[in-house]
């Protein structure tokens, strides 16, 4: 038997549907404030995401999928999904009149790494993206965004992280501080610390290895470096937070995984995972148009995991919406072939409907409808086919009556609209 590869996995019916239910749920939010979907593809050209996430980094070092086409040229799989709409932008020339544009996506991702609980080699984002504004209130109303989509979702256990990563202005001093302070300590550092220590060293901070948290544990603040434009930004971003009535933590071990990140960074935290704990981040890259071949253009954005967030909404019953809101159980061939045409008939008037093809009985059809959770079971037998009425029954009030066929349809829909 031939078996899914190593941290991929199949989503199935029954969880799928909460899969959508999230998705519908960010649309709508993201639709509310202005932002219009962009659907990218998942190959690219390899160039685009080593210019844009990093050579020195471990998406670009490690986690790629890479590989040579019959022409020679070099693909990857999507590792993320930013650089894609950033490329887009620029192709199609998205910035021309007025550049000024919010998109969203969602979709898969690949990364080679280790699966772990909510992680996997092909894992699912919702990205959103701000181009064409530098301002810090663009920042926060993101944060903001994910605050009222976390919250309609049910998920109240979540912190805000914010920092500062700085400018091309300040951001050197910084890491050549940072690089000054691990020298002699290379005893301490994990082999992807000691590696990256000179060319990648902000990654440092964020390191999980208790040997590397303890060498780091005195290091220098970002916000000691930082220069006076990039304060005043930062300042009026946890201002603008607090007067949406945004909780944060200033937290200056908050850096990101990609070289493309500027000034503003936020990750929405829960305690719902252990410690896989981030959910949501994201941040400015003002830098990237341009070094993409765009031009001058700030921007900022974030991505949602949707594993992780499927994950803790698991046994969310709400979300949980495949199943059909009427089944209809049929005895003998006559009256199924009228079951059929009925499930038919609510189906295209929008009501999820189920039948029984087979022959079973109808105690077996009852326990089904009854697994099915279904709010309305429709009867109807040989003597419901003399008597042209089938028998409606309630389930979750154990009430039935008896229904004209010419009337059955109308009155099902109108028994379901009143009940939402």
């Amino acid at each position: 038997m031939i078996q899914l590869i190593r941290g991929f996995r199949d989503i199935l019916p029954g969880e799928s549907e909460r899969w959508q239910a999230i998705e519908d749920t960010a649309r709508a939010v993201l639709s509310d404030f202005g932002f219009r979907e962009i659907r990218i593809p998942i190959l690219e050209a390899t160039e685009l995401f080593t210019r844009s996430i990093g050579e020195n980094t471990d998406i670009v070092e490690k986690e790629m999928y890479t590989f040579e086409d019959r022409k020679g040229d070099f693909v990857t799989l999507r590792p993320e999904a930013t650089a894609s709409i950033v490329r887009s932008y620029i192709q199609h020339k998205l910035y021309a009149g007025d550049p000024f544009h919010k998109l969203f996506t969602t979709g898969p991702m690949f990364r080679r790494e280790r699966p772990q609980k909510g992680r996997y080699r092909q894992f699912y984002q919702i990205n959103a993206e701000v181009l064409g504004s530098d301002s810090p209130l663009i920042d926060a109303q993101l944060v903001f965004i994910l605050k009222i989509l976390f919250s309609k979702l049910g998920v109240s256990d979540t912190t805000a992280h914010i920092n500062s990563l700085g400018c091309p202005v300040c951001r050197p001093a910084f890491k050549k501080a940072l690089i000054d302070h691990v020298v002699g300590m290379d005893t301490k550092l994990c082999v992807d610390c000691a590696r990256r220590k000179t060319k990648n060293p902000l990654r440092l901070l964020d390191c999980k290895v208790p040997s590397c948290r303890e060498a780091m544990a005195k290091a220098p603040d970002m916000m000691a470096f930082l220069c006076p434009d990039c304060r005043e930004h930062f300042q009026r971003f946890k201002t603008a937070l607090s007067v949406l009535g945004v909780a944060y933590v200033t937290d200056p071990r908050l850096v990101r995984g990609l070289d493309y990140y500027t000034r503003s960074t936020f990750e929405i935290q829960t305690n719902a995972l252990g410690a896989q704990n981030a959910i949501a981040g994201g941040g400015r890259y003002d830098g990237l148009v341009k070094a993409l071949g765009g031009p001058e253009m700030p921007a900022t954005g974030f991505a949602i995991g949707l594993d992780r967030l499927a994950e803790i909404l698991k046994n969310d019953t709400e979300l949980q919406t495949g199943h059909p809101k009427v089944f209809i159980a049929a005895i003998g061939r006559e009256s199924r072939e009228k079951a059929f045409e009925w499930v038919c008939r609510l189906n295209e008037k929008g009501i999820p409907a189920e039948m029984d093809f087979g022959d079973r009985g109808l105690k077996a059809q009852m326990k089904r409808a009854d697994k099915l959770a279904s709010r309305y079971v429709i009867i109807v037998g040989e003597k419901e086919l003399s008597a042209k009425t089938a028998v409606l029954r309630n389930m979750s009030e154990a009430q039935q009556e008896a229904i004209p066929f010419s009337m059955l349809i109308k009155m099902v829909i109108e028994r379901i609209a009143n009940a939402s």
